[in-house]
């Protein structure tokens, strides 16, 4: 299995030269399984670069997985470029929406408007389909398995465990730990705090063990506070979540638009030197990162 990082920003793309090391685009993840099979997590302005390289070979296969569809997981999806080529065959999984009371079907519709852009979804020649997702339950993509797992996010936000002959990742997509509402001495908090503890727990045994981890690390500790509850990490709590799942590769994504490289660098290993043993290799996701499984 192949695991191949098209877009690795948060929020909104940041193109430019203090981004370029890493990259600018937003999440995109390509998954090859061992047969070829086509795996696309999220369809952020990533999954334009993916698709050129997709047109040497045609026709395209490809089986999109949304995370949610807060703009930067989807803002690339009418440029998928195998969308308007006939013969291709193109199923986009992804959440039922409880805000609109619609499954998956309605990502395109609401993207390829004339009032937004020039294209409707009526134009499109490729085959689509679409597959609204129950979580827990596996769907098998050629010889592997993708099963969405339910995160902790403003909007209904899937992560994803993808297996394929005893390999595995698992993708987060956008990801906040909970956070206890009650102060230390409310009443409140012992019971809250077990709550949070137990869905914890269930989470943690969802997602792993696994070869690989990507994980929302978008915040640093000294950023959180203000932020808590628009439904993000950090990079403690996503160091935190590798160890108690025993992931054997962390890659820490969605970096903060508005962070240069250098920047980057600087936060991450400040956040490496508070967990010296963390008993797995941590790296920062780039634009081309390759893994192999």
């Amino acid at each position: 299995m192949k695991v191949r990082m098209w877009g690795v920003r948060g929020s909104i793309p940041s193109p430019g030269p203090r981004t370029v090391r890493y990259g600018g685009n937003t999440t995109c993840i390509e998954v090859r399984s061992d047969d070829d099979s086509l795996i696309i997590l999220d369809a952020g302005s990533g999954i334009f670069p993916l698709a050129q390289t997709l047109l040497a070979k045609l026709p395209v296969t490809a089986n999109v997985f949304i995370t949610h569809t807060h703009w930067d997981h989807i803002q690339g999806l009418p440029f998928f470029v195998p969308l308007y080529i006939p013969g291709n065959k193109v199923r986009i999984h992804g959440a039922y929406d409880i805000v609109s009371m619609q499954g998956i079907e309605q990502i395109m519709n609401v993207q390829l408007q004339y009032s937004y852009f020039p294209i409707r979804e009526a134009e499109l020649k490729a085959g689509i389909e679409y597959q609204t997702l129950t979580v827990g339950e596996p769907v098998m993509i050629g010889d592997a398995t993708v099963t969405p797992v339910l995160m902790n996010h403003p909007v209904t936000d899937l992560g994803y465990r993808v297996e394929c002959n005893g390999k595995s990742m698992f993708f987060t997509g956008d990801h906040e730990p909970w956070v206890n509402i009650y102060a230390p001495d409310d009443p409140e908090y012992a019971e809250y705090q077990l709550m949070i503890d137990q869905r914890q727990a269930e989470l943690d045994a969802a997602i792993g063990p696994v070869d690989v981890l990507v994980g929302d690390a978008a915040y640093t500790l000294a950023e959180y506070p203000p932020k808590i509850g628009w439904g993000h990490g950090t990079f403690d709590s996503t160091i935190l979540m590798a160890q108690r799942i025993g992931a054997k590769r962390l890659i820490c994504t969605h970096h903060e638009p508005t962070r240069s490289d250098d920047d980057l660098e600087k936060v991450f290993g400040e956040a490496l030197s508070r967990h010296p043993e963390t008993g797995c290799e941590i790296m920062l996701a780039r634009e081309g990162l390759e893994i192999i499984l």
